[in-house]
């Protein structure tokens, strides 16, 4: 059904608008989609916050007027499905994303921050991860010390549970103590009066006093 020229005003209202508050824009063909892998384009698209839409280049272009997306007029070419979005890498993402599983959905061309953006250039702005990536990956990394903290209490708390008995000290060696200098040199004397007279050497003989004649 052919729109008439209320409807086309309302659509290029409506285009215009969003442009309006966007960062950046990306198209594609989409022949031979089915609809329902299109219907699922489009939950994706309102998942992520990207205003996504068939449109005829005539009333795009007129929309893009006086915008910096009016450089993409010159790739509104063929049966184009729009990706527009404030998110700068959202409206990339969701079409880079389902073409890597329907390759009927081509990307032709993008633009983002005035820069016009080749096929290669959508691809590299689709790679890069979005906003709530990069804070989930934060958190991890904020979060790494309390989870490690976090296991070393389960297990002392396991350890406890299962009645597990604390390490014991290793007891530390006897420490022998020099004895003081004036105890040695008694238990040596001691020792050499213990000890029994030498005997007399061969050939000698006794002393022993001759009682005196009566």
């Amino acid at each position: 059904m052919p729109l008439n020229v209320q409807d086309k005003k309302a659509i290029v209202a409506d285009v215009g608008a969003q442009l309006a508050g966007a960062q950046t824009v990306v198209l594609a063909e989409y022949r031979g989609i089915p609809v329902e892998q299109l219907t699922k384009l489009r939950a994706s698209a309102r998942d992520h916050g990207v205003y996504l839409r068939v449109l005829k280049n005539t009333l795009a272009r007129r929309a893009a007027q006086g915008t910096q997306f009016e450089p993409l007029a010159d790739s509104m070419i063929g049966p184009l499905i729009y990706s527009i979005s404030a998110d700068p890498i959202a409206s990339a993402k969701v079409l880079q994303n389902f073409a890597k599983t329907q390759d009927k959905l081509v990307i032709t061309a993008g633009l983002y921050n005035g820069k016009l953006l080749d096929v290669a250039a959508v691809k590299a702005l689709a790679a890069i991860p979005s906003r709530d990536e990069l804070l989930s990956q934060l958190l991890g990394v904020m979060l790494a010390p309390v989870s490690a903290m976090a296991r070393v209490l389960g297990a002392v708390a396991a350890q406890k549970a299962t009645g597990a008995p604390a390490p014991v000290a290793e007891e530390a060696p006897a420490t022998v103590v020099a004895a003081p200098a004036e105890v040695t040199a008694e238990a040596a004397a001691t020792e050499a009066s213990a000890e029994p007279a030498a005997a007399p050497e061969a050939g000698t003989e006794p002393n022993v006093e001759t009682p005196a004649a009566e």
